[in-house]
């Protein structure tokens, strides 16, 4: 890993017990706060799959702010997923459970036939969010090309389910 990752690295915090019991959350804000930082991490998250994608989706919400900023970066569109009840036109939904509950992520029908996507997200945990959002590509007619996250929770298992993750860091 380069010096300007190892940076970018240092600056996550862990904060137990967020948001429940259990549960140690990792915060990426002073990461995004720091200019040099962040721009090593968008293009650490683009570089696999410079090229391959028509357009960068985001998986609500931190994956948002990291997936906007690969979009620039990559010179893509960026398709939002979003947590149920948020969009005024859903073209479809799916389910899925996370490691501390359940819940539902949607889409507008951004994503054409035949749309190759890049997945952004900003932690592989049990993989339940990504498993949803690569379902959810398909399900719109899209091509889900690769799956690039800042934080690989190695011990939750994730890359079990979701299948091959490029993962900035681990943890």
């Amino acid at each position: 890993m380069n010096e300007a990752l190892s940076r970018a690295e240092s600056l996550i915090r862990t904060i137990p017990d967020y948001p429940e019991a259990g549960v140690l959350f990792r915060d990426i804000t002073p990461l995004l706060a720091d200019a040099s930082a962040l721009r090593a991490v968008i293009h650490a998250l683009v570089e696999p799959f410079a090229g391959e994608f028509d357009v960068v989706a985001g998986v609500e919400a931190r994956g948002f702010l990291l997936a906007g900023a690969v979009a620039m970066d990559a010179g893509a569109g960026l398709v939002p997923i979003r947590k149920a009840g948020k969009l005024p036109r859903p073209a479809a939904s799916v389910d899925y459970a996370l490691e501390y509950g359940t819940a539902t992520i949607e889409a507008h029908d951004d994503i054409r036939d035949g749309m190759r996507v890049l997945l952004v997200d900003d932690v592989l945990a049990t993989g339940g969010t990504l498993v949803a959002a690569h379902a959810l590509v398909e399900r719109l007619g899209g091509s889900v090309v690769g799956t690039s996250v800042l934080m690989e929770l190695e011990a939750l298992g994730g890359r079990a389910l979701v299948g091959d993750v490029h993962a900035v860091f681990a943890a």
